[in-house]
């Protein structure tokens, strides 16, 4: 533990994040965090249940005095968005995280940080561990594969809950509490290419320096889609040089807007200096485009050596593949009718792949509308299958709908109030949590979402602020401790 969180510490949350972060914990390869969560429980004498998902459910009684309340739900999940910058030494299925304070940040180096979601595991961890802690019967539920489709919340046995208030920690504004979000669903497009044998000059196009971010969250603040950028800069550069195409491929998670996407091309070999100053030309041209909403952005072409024989798109498999790029939706679709700001459905084009024989595209769809996800989903199985390609679909959790009335939400807004001496928000969100198929699992449920304040998520610019995840777990104390919902 970094010696600068040791003297801001409290009730070893601190210390518990970074031991978490000391283990390697991406989607679907989270073993290890649970027998480490496993292993916890074993050496506290502590209840718990681990499944064959690897969910960890940990239990505990009520303190004396607290048994006439409701048992409370305290939820959050275990694996981690792997997102790193270009040139970054780290194996994310082995290396833990090199974690880094910048004044009341907490970073790490290079890469996500995976306080999304690890603070809430902290938490749970901080709870179980604090022998004077004052609270009702908990029971705190640590799920896998949120991030990938919700796999562990899915598998989850609704019978091993007795509670029927759940606060969910997977959410990234201090001042808001959520009460609703988006339903989703994942479709994969794989489409045939067929390569010829050609020859020219090697150029290397790289689109990189975007902001990124979470495909939900910030869907709505007008980011550059890397691989689309890219696909537009070799849409117009048809016009101005004769090339081919033998490689391409952005972005690394489905659910995060792509910084970063690279092309390798084959100009010929008498290509003009005119021709070569033009492609340049167009770089420098789109870059100065979108550089008020992403000043990092860079497009830079290098050309390479001459090669005899590469393997390269058949022209016609090259069109179909930037027809599908340049023509399937992508972004806001819908803004809600219901409540100003929020996002309704959108699609994001997380991942472009090409494989041996074939190209890969990974889409996010969302909705708090199940009937306009359906739709969306439909309209992209359509337009994948119509131009010769397979799909799959996979993913799909339900929207959490929000509650005109809710118990659980008026103690939070009332603790939060006493303890800030302001009023916090309270909203739906357009990204996807847990909470839509857990409330199926168990009806009846009482639910809300908060968290302390983390910025850029999924991104390797992801930090944590220090105070605020330290007063989110006092204001979570204070709930317990009042007696939360009678």
């Amino acid at each position: 533990m970094l010696t600068e969180l040791e003297a801001l510490d409290y009730k070893k949350v601190l210390y518990f994040f970074s031991e978490i972060a000391a283990i390697p914990h991406g989607s679907g390869n989270v073993g290890k965090l649970a027998d480490y969560l496993e292993n916890f429980a074993k050496e506290r004498n502590i209840r718990y249940v681990r499944d064959t998902a690897d969910n960890v459910v940990f239990y505990k009684d009520a303190t004396a005095g607290y048994e006439q309340y409701p048992t409370m739900i305290l939820q959050g999940h275990m694996d981690m968005v792997c997102e790193k910058e270009a040139g970054a030494d780290i194996d994310f299925t082995t290396d833990g995280l090199t974690l880094k304070v910048d004044g009341e940040w907490l970073h790490a180096d290079r890469t996500t940080l995976g306080g999304d979601d690890g603070i809430a595991v902290a938490y749970c961890l901080a709870l179980m561990d604090d022998t004077d802690a004052k609270h009702p019967a908990l029971e705190l539920v640590i799920t896998t594969e949120e991030e990938t489709g919700m796999d562990g919340a899915k598998a989850l046995d609704g019978s091993l809950l007795s509670g029927r208030h759940l606060i969910n920690i997977d959410s990234e504004e201090e001042n808001i509490v959520l009460c609703g979000c988006a339903g989703g669903v994942r479709v994969t497009g794989m489409f045939p290419v067929e390569r010829v044998i050609s020859g020219g000059r090697t150029v290397n196009v790289t689109v990189s320096g975007l902001l990124g971010g979470h495909s939900g969250a910030e869907i709505d603040k007008n980011r550059t889609n890397a691989v689309l950028f890219l696909a537009r800069y070799l849409f117009m550069l048809r016009e101005k040089v004769s090339f081919l195409v033998e490689e391409f491929s952005g972005g690394q998670k489905d659910n995060a807007i792509p910084r970063d996407a690279t092309a390798m091309l084959l100009f010929p070999e008498d290509i003009s200096g005119e021709e070569i100053e033009a492609a340049q030309a167009l770089a420098e041209e789109m870059t100065e485009e979108i550089r008020s909403g992403e000043p990092e952005a860079t497009l830079t072409f290098s050309t390479e050596d001459y090669v005899e024989e590469a393997p390269v798109m058949h022209p016609r498999s090259f069109e179909k593949f930037l027809f599908v790029l340049m023509q399937a939706p992508n972004g806001i679709q819908v803004n809600s009718a219901e409540i100003p700001g929020l996002v309704e459905s959108s699609l994001n084009l997380g991942i472009c792949k090409m494989t041996s024989d074939g190209m890969e595209l990974h889409w996010s769809l969302r909705s708090s509308k199940a009937s306009y996800l359906e739709f969306l989903k439909e309209k992209m199985m359509y337009l994948i299958g119509f131009l010769g390609g397979d799909y799959e679909v996979s993913g799909e959790y339900p929207a959490w709908e929000y509650k005109e009335q809710s118990k659980l939400r008026e103690v939070y807004v009332t603790a939060y109030e006493a303890m800030f001496g302001t009023r916090p928000e309270v909203a739906t969100i357009h990204a996807g949590l847990e909470c839509g198929l857990l409330g199926e699992k168990i009806p009846g449920m009482d639910m809300i979402s908060i968290g302390p304040e983390m910025k850029d998520i999924h991104t390797p610019a992801e930090r944590l602020h220090i105070p605020s995840a330290l007063r989110i777990y006092k204001l979570l104390e204070k709930i317990l401790a009042d007696g939360a919902v009678e």
